[in-house]
């Protein structure tokens, strides 16, 4: 109430005022207070539209900044997960690897021991192809005395023939020189060191076989002669080239049962020992 009565009261003086100050102004100022009130409202309505597009931008920017915060994130989350990923991924191949040395070195080992079972055996066979060179030494000293106490020189010379080709290791011809002397002079007290040299030219040709066979003849047709516990032995042996360890074993167990006190059962006894294993 108080406002409105200040208000009447003042508003004449106002009018009152302008009056005069409008009489006062010449037309020319008029025109440029308007002018410069016209370029007051363009300045406004400009800077008006330069703060609305600053607000604009400062909108876009700040948008764009949460969008970049975003995408920081995510590629954060993303790298953390890839070096997780990535920690795992080693953590297993580290896991293979050890598995895999582990592996190498039980393969080592297997290989070691392989190697050195492998020694022994070769040992244990030059000790044997020792005695066994020793053996056929011995059987050429004893063919030797035989051809000494050969009944006639032609008998003699028969025998030379074949034991001649057997000693250059031409197998052949010494089985065919021996079965010759056999068909002429089967009587003769070298008879079944002949049989028992075809059997030991089939071993020489490692056709085992065949060798058994020979060696067994010597035991059917000359069971007193000296040379049944050669031939036992060798039948032993070679069954053992073949793999058949049970006929083997029966073979060198009767030549020991036998002969017990001969070189031959001695050397029975370490090829058995052998077989066990």
């Amino acid at each position: 109430m108080r406002r409105s009565i200040f208000s009447i009261t003042f508003l004449p003086s106002v009018l009152l005022v302008s009056v005069w100050l409008w009489s006062c102004v010449n037309p020319q100022q008029v025109e440029l207070l308007e002018r410069e009130q016209r370029r007051l409202r363009g300045d406004m309505t400009t800077l008006r539209s330069d703060v609305d597009n600053v607000r604009s931008t400062l909108a876009d920017t700040r948008a764009n900044i949460q969008q970049m915060q975003r995408d920081l994130s995510a590629i954060k989350e993303r790298i953390d997960e890839t070096r997780v990923q990535v920690g795992r991924q080693i953590g297993q191949t580290n896991r293979d690897g050890d598995q895999r040395v582990k592996d190498m070195e039980t393969r080592l080992a297997k290989l070691e021991e392989d190697a050195k079972s492998q020694a022994e055996l070769l040992k244990s066979r030059e000790e044997e192809l020792k005695q066994q060179q020793a053996a056929q030494k011995a059987e050429s000293e004893s063919n030797y005395v035989d051809l000494s106490l050969a009944e006639s020189d032609n008998v003699r010379k028969d025998f030379e023939t074949g034991w001649r080709a057997f000693e250059k290791k031409d197998y052949r011809t010494a089985i065919a020189r021996f079965k010759d002397f056999l068909k002429r002079n089967p009587k003769s007290k070298l008879a079944a060191n002949a049989q028992y040299s075809i059997g030991e030219s089939y071993f020489g040709l490692k056709e085992f076989d065949r060798a058994i066979v020979e060696f067994d003849e010597v035991r059917r047709r000359y069971p007193q002669s000296d040379k049944v516990g050669a031939a036992l032995l060798r039948q032993g042996f070679a069954f053992a080239e073949l793999g058949e360890k049970l006929n083997a074993r029966l073979v060198l167990q009767e030549l020991v049962e036998k002969y017990p006190q001969s070189s031959e059962a001695a050397r029975a006894r370490q090829k058995l020992k052998s077989l066990e294993s």
